[in-house]
């Protein structure tokens, strides 16, 4: 049976609703295609479409030229877009890169990621090319974690940049106009997402070290929007007879902040002292003609004491957004806390969609698939979120009414009571099903057991379906 056939198309429909092609039966495929996907989610592409018609159909849409990663999240954007503007307040724009990492006979039809060094034989140690892909992804959260959307993505390759480490060598790398470099990416994406978002004043772009790029300070600032970054560089600040490490030596501590520290199953707290000023920063000496000073914030929070058997806290953040108490200083703390959610996304993409497992050939092919992989394990992603910041919302919400029924009656072959049910009795159900608990001392689902409760739930249905079709 044709897995397109379990779900109700009416999500595929709203989220693809921007995503259009001047080829009808190309928006028709990229329809089925998603669904026929989220309907078996990290299964191989001849297991999601059942037969030979839709497998090659598949395969035909994914190598098609006119078929590209633009138009195929065109409309999930436009639908991060509404989703965005139908939220309050401030919106957090966190930006990370992931690597795609494939074994294959022709590794120059996908491209490089680096060259690693191999085994010894007669006494030389070969390099090895690892073939893969880069993305470079803006996910739109709000402070309370809940993901909209993707607002920005980038794929590419190290073969692209391949001239700029032999450009570094010559020169200072300062001095190498950002336009050369891999980390323009992190400017394009601020661009395309305040572009997309619009209303950049309450957009505020997190990122980690890798952030840390004076280009990127003043690409926000010209586009009207704010950022979040921890920083890495200890940059000339004042008059340039200083650094920002020298001027935060200065600051005495300003307020604690009481931090909980998971690792693993263990919980334990840890105070940080923090300090914040604001501060006269420079750029680059071989950058000065180009850029101009900035007035930054930063703030550091150290943890105080030396932890035993972990790292201690060590964050210094930077960001044009002032901070004037320290309830502001832990405002931006717990905004960058929510960086790791992107990670969690990627993981999804790696993990539940499996995008590493794919057998498709080329970068052009691939990259078309890791596109519908972005917007299935973004759902998967905010229905366990929705499951914490909105649980008793209505399961209308994220599932669809042949979803519900279906759980419904599992439910109640379980001889629990039917009160009015929320989104949340439905998504733990589901939870369970891919090996969740449920104890009274457990935290709610994570990503990995409800990617796998959905892909038993999609084949419990298909068991329904075939069943109903045989002898109904």
């Amino acid at each position: 049976m044709d897995r397109s056939v379990l779900a109700d198309a009416s999500w595929v429909e709203q989220e693809l609703a921007g995503s259009t092609f001047r080829d009808e039966r190309l928006g028709r495929r990229l329809r089925k295609l998603l669904l026929q996907m989220a309907n078996a989610v990290g299964e191989p592409i001849p297991l999601a479409c059942q037969d030979w018609a839709n497998t090659k159909a598949a395969y035909r849409f994914l190598s098609n030229t006119a078929v590209d990663e633009a138009r195929i999240l065109a409309g999930h954007f436009q639908s991060t877009r509404i989703r965005a503007a139908a939220v309050d307040g401030p919106l957090l724009v966190l930006q990370d890169t992931t690597e795609f990492s494939y074994k294959r006979a022709h590794p120059e039809q996908i491209g490089t990621l680096t060259t690693i060094p191999g085994r010894k034989t007669d006494g030389r140690r070969p390099m090895h090319t690892l073939c893969g892909l880069l993305m470079h992804s803006s996910l739109v959260v709000t402070p309370e974690g809940l993901p909209l959307g993707l607002a920005a993505i980038r794929f590419w390759t190290r073969s692209k940049f391949r001239g700029v480490t032999a450009l570094k060598r010559r020169i200072n790398p300062t001095r190498v106009p950002i336009e050369h470099k891999e980390s323009v990416r992190w400017l394009e994406n601020l661009r395309d997402a305040t572009a997309l978002l619009g209303d950049p004043a309450r957009l505020v772009h997190v990122g980690d070290r890798e952030n840390d790029i004076y280009e990127f300070f003043c690409a926000a600032r010209s586009a009207g929007t704010h950022f979040l970054v921890r920083t890495c560089v200890d940059r000339l600040a004042g008059s340039g007879k200083q650094t920002i490490a020298d001027q935060m030596s200065e600051v005495a501590v300003q307020g604690l902040h009481d931090v909980l520290v998971e690792e693993g199953r263990k919980t334990t707290r840890a105070i940080v002292e923090l300090r914040y000023r604001r501060i006269h920063v420079l750029p680059p000496i071989g950058k000065q003609k180009r850029y101009s000073a900035i007035d930054l914030t930063v703030i550091q929070a150290r943890e105080r004491g030396e932890p035993s058997g972990r790292p201690a806290i060590d964050w210094q953040l930077i960001t044009d957004l002032p901070v004037t108490s320290p309830q502001e200083a832990i405002e931006k703390l717990d905004w960058y806390a929510l960086r790791w959610k992107i990670e969690s996304f990627h993981k999804i993409l790696k993990s539940g969609c499996r995008a590493e497992e794919a057998r498709l050939r080329t970068a052009e092919r691939l990259v078309n698939l890791i596109a519908l992989f972005c917007i299935i394990a973004w759902r998967l992603f905010w229905m366990a979120m929705l499951n914490r910041t909105e649980p008793e919302a209505s399961p209308r919400i994220a599932l669809t009414r042949d979803e519900i029924g279906l759980l419904d009656r599992m439910i109640d072959a379980t001889g629990q009571p039917p009160p009015s049910r929320t989104l949340s009795d439905y998504l733990i159900h589901i939870a369970r099903l891919g090996g969740y608990l449920a104890r009274a001392s457990d935290p709610p689902p994570g990503n990995v057991v409800l990617w796998r409760g959905w892909c038993r739930l999609m084949d419990i249905k298909l068991g329904a379906l075939l069943v109903a079709s045989r002898y109904g």
